[in-house]
């Protein structure tokens, strides 16, 4: 079958079963009825196959089984799977919550914002009505009282008038839609903190709730609810476990007791007995952050009055960061104010859940379940085998994890939420706490803890054996799956979002011990040769000086009073004799030229006659 088509048949089945528990009175919502589905269809006594597609049959089946388990009113294990259900559609961690609540926060305002910064005002009466519904902003998003109360928004105009006259609506009209939502968050913030600071100081705060206080009552009064109610379960539970190790050692009680569920009903006050501890939690949380606000609240005040004195002007520069601050803070007190509320109404909420154990096992009847039994508390169990210990050294294949030798011990996530595998694995389903004292058996990368010494020895023979009995109990009890946290085991039954969250709280041991070494100095021969030169430079430097040492001459001097002493030796190089031959002197001489010209002078005759002779010798006669 697709995966499309197997989708479109679980929904289809889903509605039917809850159609049928509408007709028979019992409202149901779609979670639990898509869980109950999952856990009838892992139950192997119901005979379903899931490596198959569902026949027409098969479906008449599980549709017929989940609405009759879904109408048993009187069944403690019912109870649990909606306590569950309920509680993981409501519970967030504070982180989520904190974000998710301004989410909203955002969302409620956006409307608002949107018809201030969409806003194109030109007219005298228009600017006029953005100015009105700027400082409805401010009121709304700040919390600080109520836009319809005259007092309330007369102060906040005032404050709103000394940071933004209304003379600057021309320039905040110019600015672009994003620009004006971070200014109307900045204005919103300082008006605020200029409110609270006027409140500190007795000229106004009208319609300011005074929240450190009111937390201050709301912390403790939320703590002792939640503190009673996790007493009473936890009494409860050590009751139920008493009897029922009662039951383990006679099993002819058992097959009386069996109609009583008590097994179910333990299941059902230790999974209450967590989400009480969970929700203790926050509200310490919450405590905590609160208690630290307070003093920076005061803090701030204190220096925002040490700033202003008795000033009357004070640069923006200053006191706006100021305002800034105390802003923040009471939105800071807002936020744990709602989640305080809200955790308290999870408390109360949880405790319909518990109704079935008046019914089954009012008082009369623990009273004689109880006869010749010792009722022992968790911690009473865990001090009874404070001194046993598992020794590492009988299992060579095992790793075994203690307080010191571990430094992380008390943060690793421990199998089963902490309760013995071996006891619930043997027993009818008894959940004892495990004690990390003994040892904590660490196998394929996850950690188990045991009641007794006895407990960790027998489930280290064969820890395989004890798991898959754990899973096949949790098969036939689906609640066992969050009670114990087998999420991993069965990944159906949860969505991928929270199987990361399950991932993300795996933390791995961070083993520590006493270790030392020691080593012998220079086992070898060392081999390091001191004159070794790597750099070229350097080595062209030696070379250079070498070769001028060799045009250098060395002399020695003795006198008088030191010839006697010591002999003085030098060593000169030898000079050599060398001949050099030189250019061989040349000459030549040529023929000097001699010509004479007779008859210059004239003579008798009126013409001139010349005679030229040569008398210049040959060069052969020279």
């Amino acid at each position: 079958m697709l995966p499309t088509q197997a989708e479109s048949v679980i929904k289809s089945i889903i509605r039917e079963i809850g159609q049928e528990c509408a007709a028979h009175g019992e409202i149901v919502t779609e979670t639990l009825v898509a869980f109950m589905v999952k856990a009838v269809v892992l139950d192997p006594s119901n005979g379903f196959n899931t490596d198959r597609t569902l026949t027409k049959s098969d479906v008449q089946k599980l549709v017929k089984l989940c609405v009759n388990r879904l109408l048993d009113s009187k069944n403690p294990s019912l109870d649990t799977i909606k306590m569950q259900v309920y509680f993981d559609m409501n519970y967030t961690s504070r982180e989520e919550f904190l974000e998710e609540h301004h989410r909203v926060i955002e969302s409620r305002l956006s409307s608002v914002s949107r018809e201030i910064t969409d806003s194109r005002a030109c007219a005298r009466e228009e600017l006029e009505s953005l100015y009105r519904k700027i400082v409805s902003y401010v009121l709304l998003r700040s919390g600080l009282g109520s836009p319809t109360d005259i007092k309330i928004v007369r102060e906040a105009t005032a404050a709103l008038q000394s940071v933004f006259p209304q003379t600057e609506l021309g320039t905040f009209l110019t600015l672009s839609k994003k620009d004006k939502e971070c200014q109307l968050k900045e204005l919103t913030m300082i008006v605020t903190g200029i409110r609270l600071f006027n409140r500190d100081c007795g000229r106004g705060g009208e319609g300011i709730d005074d929240l450190p206080a009111i937390l201050q009552e709301a912390i403790p009064a939320a703590t002792q609810h939640v503190d009673s109610q996790l007493e009473a379960v936890q009494d409860q539970a050590y009751r139920y476990t008493a009897v029922l190790e009662k039951v383990a050692k006679d099993p002819l009680l058992g097959q009386e007791l069996q109609p009583y569920m008590l097994r179910e009903a333990l299941y059902n006050v230790r999974q209450c007995e967590i989400f009480l501890q969970v929700i203790l939690s926050d509200i310490i949380t919450c405590a905590q952050e609160v208690e630290m606000m307070i003093k920076q609240l005061e803090a701030q005040l204190e220096h925002l009055k040490l700033t202003v004195k008795s000033k009357t002007a004070v640069p923006t520069s200053q006191v706006f960061p100021i305002f800034i601050a105390l802003s923040n803070l009471w939105a800071s007190f807002q936020d744990e104010t709602v989640l305080i509320s809200v955790l308290s109404n999870l408390t109360t909420h949880l405790e319909p859940f518990l109704g079935a154990h008046d019914l089954f096992f009012p008082e009369k009847v623990m009273q004689a379940l109880l006869d010749g039994v010792t009722v022992k508390t968790d911690v009473c169990r865990i001090k009874e085998h404070i001194e046993d210990r598992v020794n590492a050294a009988d299992f060579k294949k095992l790793e075994w994890l203690f307080p010191e030798t571990t430094a992380n011990f008390d943060k690793l996530l421990i199998q089963y939420r902490g309760f013995c595998a071996y006891s619930f694995a043997t027993t009818d389903g008894l959940l004892l706490p495990g004690n990390p004292s003994i040892g904590i058996l660490k196998y394929k990368d996850k950690y188990y803890t045991f009641n007794t010494r006895d407990a960790a020895y027998s489930f280290a023979e064969n820890p395989e054996n004890y798991i898959d009995i754990i899973r096949e109990k949790a098969k036939k009890n689906a609640e066992l799956i969050q009670l114990l946290e087998l999420h991993q085991q069965f990944e159906t039954l949860i969505q991928y979002s929270q199987m990361k969250e399950v991932d993300r709280r795996y933390i791995k041991p961070v083993t520590k011990c006493e270790t030392g070494t020691q080593t012998d100095t220079h086992l070898l021969p060392p081999t390091i040769v001191r004159s070794y030169e790597w750099n070229e430079w350097e080595l062209r430097r030696k070379a250079i000086k070498l070769a001028n040492l060799r045009r250098k001459v060395t002399r020695s001097v003795q006198t008088d009073h030191s010839h006697m002493r010591r002999e003085n030796c030098s060593q000169v190089y030898p000079s050599k004799t060398v001949g050099t031959q030189s250019l061989r002197d040349g000459g030549s001489r040529v023929p000097r030229p001699q010509i004479y010209v007779a008859g210059l002078r004239g003579g008798q005759t009126e013409a001139t006659h010349g005679v030229k002779v040569n008398l210049t010798r040959a060069v052969d006669e020279t």
